[in-house]
């Protein structure tokens, strides 16, 4: 199932971090489509001719067994595709567990169906505040905010999978993944032989290489080492979008693939804008606070977590009767105020209600534009939705990328979304949503 130039197809371990790289992908100068599960040759037809190809999932949210279950078959799909780099696409905070999102277990499934021995880890993404130093992970607390080692930033707090080491080399040796060598970042302004001895030495041990990124300026000389293995033998890499960005860079260096000019701008929506804000998180509260145009409605999380059917039925009717008058709304899971956000509340069943819930409320309304907030959130609302795949439209915020729809239901087909992880976007990320920017 070969597909002509393909160089890179990814899956992502939730539908918040897949846009990103579909966004990183596209403006990268790659022609890239994201799907929504394994496609069929027929729409794979339809894609017609891909340098990157993703697939969106929702591995972060679940137990090891579940996630063998769900990758076994992208796994097959992706050896058949015969590309050079397979990436498993994480959080860019790695946030996992033993037993929720187990890194571990993707890396195995997927490299025993794929050829080759050697494991890149990228361990940053600089413009979204992701920094990996000699192999400690540090991240901005919101976007331009204060960088915090990963143990001390909002992350350690994290009511699934909280981010308690920074050292990511014993983040993920806790999972089961062994032998995990380090390129530290200095070795970037030595010699390029310098650090392609490391990364042969890697390759003929089957060890994992963690990468440290401090700065965009480290990326080319990542991919480089990336590319020069996967031509050779296809590999599989971990990391967030700094994956793609790393080979992008290197691939522009080259001149092997061509540096897009400019990036699109997002217009204003057309019609009332519905956004379902099922993060916890501390920087959703403050966006949901400040999109003052929106009509706000909190949501009892612990009565939509367990499916009231009459408390969902009646919830629905009043989003849609406030949508139908030609208001945005914002509903939401998280507390206004002083009020603290329950981190007791189960995050799955949470999710995936909340993903029935958007998806109830469009077969009730036609919309154009649907925004999503929290990365569990978004990949069971993905799910619940009859959507097959997504391309990129612009970019409201690093890392926040809006996309278009591709179904075969007419009133889905063509809706623009953003699906955003809860950490993500400046504070009027959701009044851009309504009107561009």
């Amino acid at each position: 199932m070969a597909t002509r130039a393909l160089r890179i197809a990814y899956y992502g371990d939730d539908f918040t971090g897949a846009t990103d790289t579909l966004a990183t992908a596209t403006q990268g100068g790659l022609r890239t489509l994201l799907f929504l599960r394994v496609p069929t040759p027929e729409l794979l037809a339809a894609a017609g001719d891909l340098d990157c190809l993703g697939i969106a999932g929702a591995s972060r949210s679940m137990a090891p067994s579940a996630m063998e279950h769900e990758l076994l078959p992208v796994a097959a799909f992706l050896a058949e595709l015969d590309t050079p780099v397979v990436h498993y696409k994480t959080c860019s905070t790695f946030d996992s567990a033993p037993d929720v999102g187990n890194i571990a277990v993707a890396v195995r499934v997927l490299s025993a169906a794929l050829p080759g021995r050697f494991l890149p880890i990228v361990g940053g993404q600089p413009n979204i505040g992701r920094y990996c130093v000699f192999g400690h992970l540090f991240a901005a607390a919101e976007a331009g905010g204060t960088v915090l080692r990963i143990d001390r930033h909002p992350m350690a707090r994290h009511p699934v999978t909280p981010m308690t080491e920074s050292d990511l080399r014993l983040h993920l040796e806790r999972q089961g993944l062994k032998n995990i060598k380090s390129a530290a970042y200095p070795v970037y302004d030595a010699p390029p032989d310098v650090l392609d001895r490391a990364v042969e030495h890697a390759a003929e041990e089957g060890d994992a290489l963690l990468f440290d990124v401090t700065r965009p300026g480290d990326l080319a000389a990542v991919g480089r080492a990336i590319w020069q293995q996967a031509r050779r033998r296809g590999l599989v890499a971990v990391g967030p979008s700094g994956v793609t960005q790393a080979l992008c860079a290197h691939w522009h260096d080259t001149g092997e693939v061509r540096v897009p000019e400019g990036s699109p701008s997002v217009r204003a929506a057309e019609g009332p804008v519905f956004v379902m804000a099922g993060s916890l998180s501390p920087v959703t509260r403050r966006q949901v606070e400040a999109a003052s145009d929106f009509a706000r409605i909190e949501i009892d999380p612990v009565r939509l977590g367990r499916g009231d059917a009459d408390y969902v039925s009646t919830g629905v009717q009043r989003v849609a009767d406030i949508l139908n008058s030609g208001r945005s709304v914002i509903a939401h899971t998280v507390p206004f105020g002083e009020r603290p956000a329950d981190q007791s509340l189960p995050g799955l069943s949470l999710a995936q209600e909340t993903g029935k819930f958007v998806a109830r409320l469009l077969s009730r309304v036609r919309l154009r534009r649907l925004g999503v907030a929290g990365g569990d959130t978004s990949s069971w609302t993905l799910r619940a939705l009859d959507v097959w795949g997504l391309s990129f439209v612009g970019h409201l915020a690093p890392g926040v990328a809006l996309c278009r729809a591709h179904s075969t239901s007419k009133d889905l087909d063509g809706i623009e979304m953003m699906l955003k992880g809860g950490q993500m976007g400046q504070v009027d990320l959701f009044q851009r949503l309504q009107d561009g920017g």
